[in-house]
């Protein structure tokens, strides 16, 4: 790894650990305490750190619109992420069905754009695993070399359909499976992120009932993406059931389907009409979320009776995107990933459609620092023909 690898990772993790010890800090003036009463001055390993995340006014959008915009500080997870809590959850889970054991050799495999397999390294590091992680060679390179301090096994594959036998999430499954024959304790685990309806149930378990109480019970939208479906699953599942009039909105990236799935019932992007498609529909610079499929988590959504728990979905364009994350650069300090941006303008739009007095949150998935060399690189901006700069106001969305 050369030079400025090493100083890309490096600050990276610096500017995370930094940022999550800050908020410890300031957690702690106001009295340690968690809501049950129970000390957060001492957590047990890296696992006490996950979850528990503060949820923060943005205040330019709150003050643009009127409303309160509030986004959850997911990146403020140890491991950068809100994948921490899926992995944490699912790891747990697998241990309590016997198929997991740790410090056996055992190995945990999983297919994914970089976020989960993240926190799959840190949580397996923590506990006794060797992980091995499959993920899309156009997804930003510091994130394999995040994977690689944490000591996990990484396989880059050529970006391809999900019937492709060298689909990442396929080559996972034929991984763990391989690595498991012929041995009883060493074994293979292969997570399933995507089709694991447990990855929803960590955040109905977890996400959700965080929101509830930070929010008081008040609160009018919710607004996230989906890659996986997990958390919009798992939240909304969780908050439709206590918060009567909740609206839950998804945000879509560009040649993303889900969203004309939602709001016309029917799989479609703009880039599968005649003439234009592509291998790969989902061309787009946001990384982690966006589909032309039903995962399990995302289809729990949708009801037999043909209705829906979400209602209604937002179309955010790349360039929409970049905007946002510059703005919120610019004018809050915040220096979010790409799907936090899609998150943040969807909350926008949503407010704008509810009108002042309203509340509408949003999660804040991860941070800029694992998106360095693609959606905040500049060079990669402009070759794409897309913005570098923060927009002059929020009339640009």
């Amino acid at each position: 790894m050369d030079n400025k690898a090493h100083v890309c990772v490096a600050a990276a993790v610096a500017t995370t650990a930094a940022l999550y010890q800050l908020w410890r800090v300031v957690h702690r003036r106001q009295g340690g305490q968690q809501s049950d009463g129970r000390s957060t001055e001492v957590v047990d390993g890296v696992a006490g750190l996950i979850g528990n995340t503060p949820l923060m006014r943005i205040n330019s959008l709150s003050e643009a619109t009127g409303c309160e915009i509030l986004g959850k500080a997911e990146f403020l997870n140890p491991g950068g992420s809100s994948k921490d809590r899926v992995a944490l959850f699912l790891v747990e889970q697998a241990e309590a069905a016997g198929k997991l054991q740790p410090h056996t050799g055992s190995c945990i495999f999983e297919g994914t754009s970089g976020s989960t397999g993240i926190s799959l390294a840190m949580v397996a590091r923590a506990k006794g695993y060797d992980c091995h992680i499959v993920m899309p060679s156009d997804q930003a390179i510091e994130k394999s070399q995040l994977l690689e301090r944490y000591g996990a096994t990484v396989e880059r594959v050529p970006p391809c359909s999900i019937v492709d036998e060298g689909h990442f999430v396929n080559v996972a499954r034929r991984r763990a499976a391989e690595f498991g024959a012929g041995t009883k304790q060493q074994r293979g685990y292969f997570v399933d992120q995507f089709e694991n309806p447990r990855n929803a149930e960590a955040h109905f378990r977890t996400t959700g009932p965080e929101i509830l109480r930070q929010t008081h019970g008040r609160i009018d939208a919710f607004v996230h993406g989906s890659g996986t479906g997990g958390t919009i699953a798992g939240v909304t599942r969780y908050l439709k059931g206590r918060v009567p009039g909740l609206r839950s909105i998804l945000a879509d990236p560009q040649g993303s389907g889900l969203a004309n799935k939602i709001n016309h019932g029917v799989m479609f992007a703009a880039t599968e009409r005649e003439g234009t498609r592509r291998r790969q529909q989902v061309d787009s610079l946001v990384e982690g979320v966006g589909l032309n499929r039903l995962t399990r988590n995302f289809a729990s959504l949708l009801r037999t009776d043909a209705s829906c728990l979400l209602d209604g979905a937002e179309s955010v364009s790349d360039a929409d995107a970049v905007r946002m994350s510059r703005w919120l650069m610019a004018h809050d300090g915040l220096f979010i990933g790409s799907s936090a941006a899609i998150n943040c303008v969807a909350a926008l739009r949503v407010a704008r459609q509810l009108g002042p007095g309203h509340t509408i949150v949003t999660v804040l998935a991860d941070g800029g620092q694992r998106h360095l060399t693609r959606f905040w690189c500049d060079s990669v901006l402009a070759a794409r023909g897309l913005p570098t700069t923060a927009p002059a106001s929020l009339d640009a969305f």
